[in-house]
């Protein structure tokens, strides 16, 4: 079993920025995927970024140039880096590994929420 521990959420302001980090422990398997997901109030879960064990990165349209997503693969541990922050972003934001088996581990959820 694979266990997902956030960090990082909070207040900030419009223009502001925030670094969110995810741990993975447990019996994880490689290569996987690790990512980040968010879900605003009444809306669907939706895709932020990803990023493969290799480095390959993948970004929603919507946070291209504001966002970056890194990881350490030693700590198996995934970073989200947002700047430019919008009250658009304001959400839940949800870690989620996907092992080559594809099986899916989700966090408990971080909340983002940004001021205008």
């Amino acid at each position: 079993q694979v266990q997902l521990e956030e960090s990082g959420g909070g207040l900030v302001q419009a223009g502001g920025s925030l670094r969110l980090s995810c741990a993975a422990t447990g019996r994880i398997f490689s290569p996987n995927t690790m990512g980040w997901y968010r879900q605003a109030p009444g809306k669907q879960r939706e895709l932020v970024a990803t990023i493969a064990r290799s480095g390959s990165t993948n970004y929603a349209d919507s946070v291209k140039g504001r966002f970056t997503i890194s990881r350490d693969n030693p700590k198996s541990t995934v970073y989200l880096q947002m700047n430019s922050l919008k009250p658009e972003d304001t959400a839940v934001y949800y870690c989620n590994l996907r092992d080559y088996l594809g099986m899916d581990y989700w966090g408990k959820g971080t909340l983002v929420t940004v001021s205008s």
